[in-house]
């Protein structure tokens, strides 16, 4: 069997896979704390991943209750300085760019062959009205990546919402290879009021995944409900606004994923950076202001 073969199976046999049994199992496993044996494992990982824990604000393995507080490890600030430039656009996370380009009408790049819509992502015909022609970025985590989400820009919050789906790994193979994954897949939504206009963090769920968070709501999945939620804030919902500055915490991911923004049309440009495959960290400059 060729090595395309094999990876079109790998791919293959996620569909009939239980992705949210798998996922809670997970979800339990990295929050026991077995003491030295929780040590053990996280070590094998850092060795296994090339985790570089001197960048972390606790510095040895055995300084972490469970594998999840390991995953979702803080980084000292000064390993991930946020460029202070008035216009900048900085990356939320640090991960390797997948697709950055122009949204053409209405749809969304994902690989060769393969798009989605906006609306299909953000769950709104609506809300995909705003980045109509507008311009996006998929940002691929890896499992030995820092993960945390931050801001890309000072932002005011206007809406969340919950979006039910699969959990296939997304990963560049499957990637490649299933249909319209970034909209197949659970995903938390998320749209801000930025000095670029409404611009959209969405945090897509991956297998294995035990959860996405947010810092002002916690864990949103996994749900005690399979609806999609949709919830706004601001003045005229009633709720208070949460404004965070470029480079603060936004969420984060209980295992790795994919993060997407969309912006409005010719309200930002990505920089020659933003290329498939291109490794970037959080804080560091991959835009304008325009």
């Amino acid at each position: 069997m060729s090595a395309n073969n094999k990876a079109s199976w790998k791919s293959l046999i996620q569909y009939p896979l239980p992705h949210h049994a798998l996922s809670r199992v997970v979800h339990w496993l990295t929050r026991l704390r077995l003491g030295p044996l929780t040590t053990a494992a996280i070590k094998q990982f850092v060795k296994g991943f090339k985790v570089d824990l001197s960048l972390a604000v606790r510095e040895e393995a055995r300084d972490y209750d469970s594998f999840n507080d390991f995953f979702t490890r803080a980084l000292k600030v000064s390993a991930r300085p946020v460029d202070g430039s008035e216009k900048s656009v900085v990356s939320p996370v640090d991960g390797a760019v997948s697709q950055a380009m122009a949204i053409e009408d209405g749809r969304i790049f994902q690989a060769k062959g393969h798009s989605y819509t906006a609306a299909e992502l953000l769950g709104s015909e609506e809300d995909a009205e705003m980045f109509s022609n507008g311009s996006f970025a998929t940002i691929y985590l890896s499992p030995r990546d820092y993960h945390r989400i931050h801001m890309p820009l000072d932002g005011e919050l206007s809406m969340v919402r919950h979006v039910p789906g699969r959990l296939f790994s997304v990963n560049t193979r499957t990637t490649a290879e299933v249909p319209g994954l970034f909209a197949r897949n659970e995903r938390v939504v998320t749209i801000f009021d930025t000095p670029a206009g409404k611009l959209a963090v969405v945090m897509v769920g991956a297998i294995f995944v035990g959860s996405i968070e947010t810092v002002w709501a916690g864990e949103i999945t996994p749900p005690r409900g399979r609806d999609l939620k949709t919830w706004h804030y601001g003045t005229a919902s009633g709720r208070d606004g949460i404004r965070i500055a470029k480079g603060k915490e936004l969420g984060r991911f209980n295992m790795g994923s994919t993060v997407i923004l969309l912006a409005e049309q010719g309200r930002l440009s990505w920089d020659d950076i933003m290329q498939p495959g291109a490794a970037l960290k959080m804080g560091q400059r991959i835009g304008k202001l325009t």
